[in-house]
């Protein structure tokens, strides 16, 4: 019986190396089809043009580059964001972000179809839990925002020259000079910047952080998703530094814990905690009634402790709910010594939550508990794509 064509994406490169010399090709050829997968992000075998002929006809029989279609692709009014809707080949859909800052540009990636830890304020949570995806559909995402970039130079590949600099380094909102040298803030930042920014001589734009924030729990797709981590970081490839990807989990512990014991590459881990008591978290994390609150900090300080790095923990903030100065200093005697940096988030809008976002002035205060009275360092976290449900907690697919 044939077997199936390997998903190239889904390959390390020593398995590339393995898959060609099975072939009978000779595996001296890997660095080249490696650099046509993620420096020029083909889409075809025969757009590998200085692959011999008898290689890439090896591949088409027996191999395939997994791109994923678009099915929708939308601009959010920031300047700064794009939402790719893309399709699965079986005819499941994904979401996936690219978002602009200054001096880089972020993929915001999915790891499962839907989401089975319920977040209430979360749309895929809302939506269900689907399937986990393959590396090669984890690592097509990124493939996707680098190709995407690439096609766009160089009307919208900027180098851009405005800071977003708030409070402990926070980014906590876009500032730019106007043309008679007023600040501006916000969206008009935004398309100041975008329309003043000039791409440099010779610049090949770059995607340069990955963010698994997108749909899914990562750490319920352990497997496929630190496969997927190797491949983002080989040298050769997207060429990603391990602290330029982050990993955001809902507080799986049998996850956190085998990352404590098999001490992998040093990307940033981010814990979302919304909740400082067992009984607050569970109501609208309902994963805490499986992982409590107890053995998920005890979890992260054995994290700390084997790895030596800190976490950053995630809050969403909720106005009336979460967002008092009380709040904030019961999070600061829940993290105690722990190293950590709290990454406050205003709550995104989604169908299924009533809750409103925190204003500004409570943030500002929320934080200030956090620096002042306990030394924790602090960021709020930059709202983009909120006009196209690209925001953190936002992503689902209502129909196929």
């Amino acid at each position: 019986m044939p077997t199936a064509p390997r998903n190239l994406y889904d390959l390390t490169r020593p398995e590339l190396r393995a898959l060609l010399g099975s072939l009978g090709v000779n595996p001296a050829h890997t660095g080249r089809v490696w650099r046509y997968l993620y420096w020029e992000c083909v889409e075809q075998f025969s757009a590998m043009d200085e692959v011999p002929a008898r290689v890439r006809a090896a591949l088409t029989a027996h191999a395939t580059i997994g791109v994923l279609p678009t099915a929708v692709e939308t601009d959010s009014s920031d300047g700064f964001t794009r939402k790719f809707l893309l399709g699965l080949p079986d005819a499941e859909r994904i979401e996936t972000v690219l978002m602009r800052f200054t001096g880089r540009v972020t993929a915001c990636v999915s790891s499962q179809v839907g989401c089975a830890m319920g977040c209430v304020f979360c749309a895929t949570g809302q939506m269900g839990y689907t399937r986990h995806l393959t590396t090669g559909e984890i690592v097509a995402q990124a493939v996707h925002v680098q190709r995407a970039l690439l096609q766009s130079v160089p009307e919208k590949c900027h180098v851009l020259r405005d800071s977003f600099t708030g409070a402990s380094g926070g980014r906590v909102g876009a500032v730019g000079a106007s043309p008679s040298g007023n600040l501006v803030a916000g969206a008009a930042a935004a398309r100041h910047a975008v329309a003043e920014a000039r791409p440099a001589a010779g610049y090949r734009p770059r995607l340069r952080n990955i963010v698994l924030m997108g749909m899914g729990e990562p750490l319920h797709n352990f497997d496929a998703v630190m496969r997927a981590i190797d491949i983002f970081t080989d040298g050769t490839g997207l060429g990603l530094a391990a602290d330029r990807i982050t990993l955001s989990t809902v507080g799986v512990v049998p996850g956190i814990l085998r990352l404590a014991r098999e001490q992998r590459k040093p990307f940033h881990l981010a814990v979302s905690l919304h909740a400082a008591t067992q009984a607050e978290r569970a109501a609208i994390v309902p994963a805490a009634r499986k992982w409590p609150l107890d053995e998920l900090m005890a979890a992260c300080r054995a994290y700390s402790e084997a790895t030596g790095r800190r976490i950053f923990y995630e809050w969403t903030l909720i106005e009336g709910k979460n967002d008092s100065p009380e709040q904030a200093r019961a999070v600061g005697r829940l993290l105690g010594d722990l190293p950590a940096q709290v990454n406050l988030i205003p709550l995104n809008p989604t169908q299924g939550y009533d809750g409103a976002p925190t204003r500004s002035e409570a943030a500002r205060k929320f934080q200030d508990v956090l620096i002042h009275e306990f030394g924790i360092p602090s960021t709020v976290r930059q709202r983009r794509g909120i006009d196209i449900a690209a925001g953190c907690g936002q992503l689902a697919v209502a129909e196929k």
